[in-house]
């Protein structure tokens, strides 16, 4: 519990991070904060990068979670363009890049997840990108356009996002996905199908189950992307979404326990010093609904979490546990995800895939697990109610859609 005028630095400046300094203040806190984050401008949204920042609909202003005066006048020391480069637990201090060191009693550590490069040859030349920043989505803005061939290496939600904010700009797009759907890793078969099909409409081409070997260019830039079957894409840009690592480095330097992220407890705080918290896509977090450990990326884990760390940190009660949820926006389909489909033996599709308009429930017995949903407000948000209170549903009632989600919730 903070006595009120504890020091608290906050490393990262993300959706995570930023939150955090927000909620610290909002909880009655009244003692420093110092904030670092490496890039220059301060905490904004990033889901908009794939969809509104390319397509020209939103800049740095309009997406970020605070004006930048929002900090000065809240007495919160936001350093931009500053990363950390160490921690030293016994002294609580945090070497900057700067050459600068902040002193601590209470340590956040927001510092996210970065994209995973192919380590082939050619992954340096111009013109392969990522989709981590609000400097990523320039660099991609700049690089798609009519007359333009785009290339995404990786067919999951990120890569998805960009082929159909690619189309919407005009470029020819071709998705290369290692496995032989898309989605293998996160979908079940009925979604992955259903995208595919609508992507295809929209003018994507697909190359499925097939394996990058190397990236060719022409003057430095770019030209093209070897397979292993002998095959070259053409291309004027890649954008690579092959998943993400988490920046955990410092972390397990200092000999806080790592397990591709930070492990934490229930109030975010690290299982091996209580004055160290880990938030957000750096931490490996407790997930009671399913009794495991998980590192997750989303934007509601990054705030619920924020919620945690700020809330011990002031000796404000645990917040209520949230279920787990995500969302994907595509051409004019609306994607929501509540939990995550571990241990299923069954699924039960509800609507109409060729409408446009279903959700895929994910069961374990008679519990649901995850469930899936386009354009289906009403199954995800019921969903989220019986995921979040393990409630016995009705299978018959679930898989009828004349059967209100009211009815099958009761």
């Amino acid at each position: 519990m903070s006595d009120g005028a504890a020091k608290i630095v906050i490393v990262g400046a993300g959706h995570a991070g930023g939150t955090a300094a927000a909620l610290l203040r909002q909880y009655g806190h009244t003692g420093p904060i110092a904030m670092v984050g490496d890039e220059p401008i301060p905490p904004y949204q990033r889901p908009p990068l794939s969809k509104a920042w390319l397509k020209g609909e939103a800049d740095a202003d309009s997406l970020a979670l605070k004006p930048l005066e929002f900090y000065a006048e809240n007495d919160i020391d936001f350093r931009p363009g500053v990363s950390a480069v160490s921690l030293n637990r016994g002294d609580k201090t945090v070497a900057l890049s700067d050459g600068a060191t902040l002193s601590y009693d209470f340590l956040i550590l927001a510092t996210g997840a970065r994209a995973i490069a192919l380590p082939i040859e050619g992954k340096d030349l111009d013109g392969i990108l990522f989709l981590r920043t609000a400097a990523h989505a320039e660099a991609l803005k700049a690089a798609v356009g009519p007359g333009k061939k785009l290339a995404v290496v990786g067919g999951g939600y990120i890569g998805l996002e960009v082929a159909a904010s690619g189309r919407a700009l005009g470029a020819d797009v071709v998705v290369l996905e290692r496995e032989e759907r898309i989605l293998a890793r996160v979908a079940c078969k009925a979604l992955s199908d259903f995208f595919t099909g609508y992507h295809q409409k929209n003018g994507v081409a697909f190359e499925l189950g097939c394996s990058v070997t190397a990236f060719e260019g022409k003057d430095g830039h770019v030209a093209g992307v070897k397979l292993a079957d002998g095959r070259t894409i053409a291309c004027d840009a890649v954008v690579v979404g092959v998943g993400a690592a988490p920046n955990d480095e410092i972390a397990k330097d200092a000999g806080l326990e790592c397990a591709r992220g930070v492990v934490v407890d229930l109030d975010a705080r690290s299982v091996t010093d209580p004055s160290i918290f880990a938030i957000g896509d750096v931490a490996h977090r407790p997930m009671p609904i399913y009794d495991r450990m998980f590192r997750m990326e989303s934007v509601p884990n990054a705030l619920e979490q924020a919620k945690q760390a700020a809330s011990a940190i002031t000796g404000r009660p645990r917040p209520p546990g949230e279920c787990p949820w995500q969302w994907s926006d595509q051409y004019d389909l609306k994607l929501q995800i509540a939990g995550y489909a571990f241990d299923v033996d069954e699924i039960i599709v509800r609507g109409d895939p060729s409408a446009a308009k279903f959700a895929v429930f994910h069961l374990k017995g008679d519990q649901v697990q995850s469930v899936e949903a386009i354009n289906s407000p009403p199954e995800f948000m019921m969903g989220k109610t019986l995921i979040l209170n393990r409630k016995p549903v009705n299978k018959a009632k679930l898989a009828d859609p004349t059967v209100s989600m009211k009815d099958v919730a009761a």
